[in-house]
């Protein structure tokens, strides 16, 4: 049986908010294929069409997932969407009625049919689709990945479908639901609320998460409590009416403006009131159900210092965090939801055990030698590439002597941590590597946190797991690092002496976990550093264009991919003008006129895009420059043509390059038909083969 989850919204790339969707809202778009209950296929569209937390149809994570099988929709015997189909009419009727001026009101089957006949190419059968409850899908990814047979689920987000949250008991797919928390209770919502005084917006609650350890919580808690009442039966109240209250605690920071003590105090406070909420709830169904296993879901759960707490705080003996428990991942509780008993019904069933997941390598693939080998050959003119026998040991020495890599290998991780596949990693020993990757790699704020990676044969050595054997796979929890090992992992312990632990197994990703025993054949400690690959304006890398980008408009100091080890050309920022310039399929050049500071009307030139009402401005010369763009045409040809002075469009195309606002590749020229084919190299330290640049075949 083959069962496709759809997350996401419905317009695509190209389209400007077609159906217009409410800020916030259908974000974190995903397909998830499953074959008989078992993930084959799985991406988030944010890492094929480059739009972080993308609210756009998933259509070319639908195109990866039916690939990926050489199959077509019409072998998919069921399609569900994340959403119950009540909420999404009435959803489909506000935005139509209210911000269409009254357009002919359809329905959401056919917006979906569309989706597909436009943007897949093929036609969804109304007799395929389904649709599954927002809180239902998370409960589902959860449970039936968590691999017991019985568990208490508790899911908490911003909203969906009317709720904020639930709680279901669990049993061989059948559920009973405990407790449901309206929109009213949203935790997720208050988090939202309280950290927009802080100068933060939505999807950066992981940033305040990482700024709670440097403050005091004492100093605001009563402000923060009086924010909930916690009731009987595991029941509480959001005091929404007293928020204002708050303005009067700390000056009201705005993005970029130099965060006080005040701000981490209030961030400290926050994080304390929500844990208080969260163990309220849990508390009372722990006692009235008597369920030892615990499974947790939805975007609270992505709040790893919670999760660390819970863990340690002893009341559960099992408890699971769904790897992708934002809003992505409630296409895999749609992919899965054939293999759950409809509640409340005798309908006969036959339950399945579902065995634990050890890893989400479900992404596509880098490709194969040769498919690296002509993708990397086409970056020729700013990149020298060797293939390594022995590429661990060669990228180990490195990180040992001080160096930051990008590495890249086999299929993506599905989900928001880089997990070995689409990383960054460095030596987690010297403190000084949080300052220099915050600063010139990831660019953004100095204080956050590095999640050290870990062979988990080894994971007890250095950090306070609940028992001997436990793993940590997926970067759930927040672990207390041991003292003896504080000093030593000093890029990787935090301010409060925790960490976002990784524990690494060679059965599930023996190239990372090869890497990091490299490192400790060489430094004696078997730990390395390791962040998404990224930076702060893009989502995680996917392809090999995606990471040769992020590599060269960062500080990286070198890139593997598969087993070549790639470095700069020693004249490799002059050779931008030898690539061709573009725009991503989001983006737009606009020209209006409008008045300027001194009161007069003047022409301004900008690339906005098809999500947001953000634009970047750029000159007039480099405008008209990128109206002439051809895929065979290279930057030094635009700019030439727009007779500007040649340095300083240079410095332009640059920095509109390292903002993801337009698109720097290598040129495309035809292949002749007598052309010969492309020659892979296997020798060690040979240049890696010639060839045309292709994407990996999965995609």
């Amino acid at each position: 049986m083959l069962t496709l989850g759809l997350s996401g919204g419905l317009d695509l790339t190209y389209q400007r908010r077609e159906y217009l969707f409410p800020a916030g809202t259908c974000h974190d778009a995903a397909a998830v294929l499953a074959e008989d209950g078992r993930i084959v296929a799985a991406v988030e569209e944010e890492r094929l069409n480059r739009i972080k937390h993308t609210s756009k149809g998933a259509v070319h994570a639908i195109r990866f997932c039916l690939a990926s099988r050489g199959i077509s929709l019409k072998d998919v015997d069921a399609v569900v969407y994340s959403g119950s189909e009540a909420g999404c009419a009435q959803w489909t009727q506000n935005v139509f009625y209210g911000t269409h001026n009254a357009a002919p009101v359809t329905t959401f089957r056919e917006l979906l049919r569309d989706m597909f006949q436009d943007g897949v190419g093929q036609a969804l059968d109304d007799g395929q689709l389904r649709f599954v409850h927002h809180h239902l899908a998370h409960a589902i990814s959860a449970h039936l990945q968590s691999g017991q047979r019985e568990s208490l689920v508790v899911t908490f987000d911003g909203a969906g479908d009317g709720l904020s949250g639930s709680v279901t008991h669990w049993r061989d797919g059948r559920y009973r639901v405990l407790a449901t928390y309206t929109d009213a209770k949203s935790l997720g919502l208050l988090y939202d609320r309280v950290i927009a005084m802080l100068g933060f917006g939505f999807t950066e609650e992981y940033k305040v998460m990482g700024l709670a350890p440097y403050g005091d919580p004492q100093r605001f808690r009563p402000a923060l409590a009086a924010l909930y009442t916690l009731l009987p039966y595991g029941d509480y109240e959001i005091n929404w009416h007293l928020l204002e209250s708050l303005y009067a605690l700390a000056p009201v920071r705005k993005k970029g403006q130099p965060i006080l003590q005040e701000h981490m105090d209030i961030a400290a406070a926050l994080q304390e009131a929500v844990e208080r909420v969260v163990f309220h709830v849990l508390n009372w169904f722990r006692a009235t159900t008597g369920l030892t296993s615990l499974c947790l879901a939805g975007g609270v759960a992505h709040n790893s210092t919670l999760n660390g707490r819970i863990l340690y705080s002893g009341m559960f003996t099992e408890v699971f965090v769904q790897p992708a428990s934002h809003d992505g991942g409630c296409a895999i509780g749609a992919a899965l939801l054939p293999f759950v008993a409809p509640q409340g019904t005798e309908v006969p069933f036959t339950p399945r055990q579902f065995d634990r997941i050890e890893d989400v390598f479900w992404g596509p693939s880098i490709g194969t030698s040769a498919e690296i080998d002509a993708s990397l050959q086409a970056w020729g003119v700013m990149l020298d590439v060797t293939r390594e026998s022995r590429v661990a040991q060669q990228a180990a020495a490195l990180l040992a002597d001080g160096k930051v890599l990008g590495w890249v290998q086999g299929r993506s991780e599905f989900g928001p941590r880089a997990l070995g596949n689409r990383s960054i990693v460095a030596d987690p020993r010297p403190i000084s590597h949080k300052e220099l990757i915050n600063s010139m790699v990831k660019k953004r704020e100095g204080y956050r946190p590095f999640a050290p990676a870990v062979l988990e044969e080894h994971a007890t050595d250095y950090f306070e797991l609940p028992r001997d054997g436990a793993s940590a796979p997926f970067m759930s929890f927040t672990l207390r690092v041991r003292p003896e090992a504080r000093a030593l992992l000093g890029a990787t312990t935090h301010i409060d002496n925790s960490a976002r632990t990784q524990t690494v197994s060679k059965r599930t990703n023996p190239a990372f976990w090869n890497l990091i025993d490299a490192f400790r054949e060489i430094t004696g400690v078997p730990v390395i550093l390791n962040t998404s690959f990224n930076n702060n304006v893009e989502p995680i890398v996917d392809s090999v264009d995606d990471a040769v980008t992020t590599f060269l408009t960062t500080g990286l100091d070198a890139l593997v991919i598969g087993d070549c080890l790639i470095q700069r050309h020693p004249d490799w920022r002059g050779r931008i003008l030898d690539l061709s310039a573009g725009l991503p399929p989001h983006a737009r050049l606009t020209e209006t006129i409008a008045l300027n500071a001194d009161g007069n009307f003047a022409t301004v030139h900008a690339i906005a895009n098809t999500y947001n009402d953000e634009s970047v401005a750029l000159s007039a010369r480099f405008f008209h420059a990128l109206r002439q763009q051809r895929t065979d045409r290279s930057v030094r040809a635009l700019l030439a043509a727009a007779n500007g002075e040649l340095n300083a469009l240079q410095d332009e195309a640059w920095m509109l390059w390292e903002q993801r606002v337009i698109v720097l590749r290598p040129i495309v020229r035809a292949r002749t038909a007598a052309a010969p084919a492309p020659q892979t190299v296997s020798r060690a330290n040979d240049t890696c083969a010639a060839g045309s640049a292709t994407q990996p075949a999965a995609l």
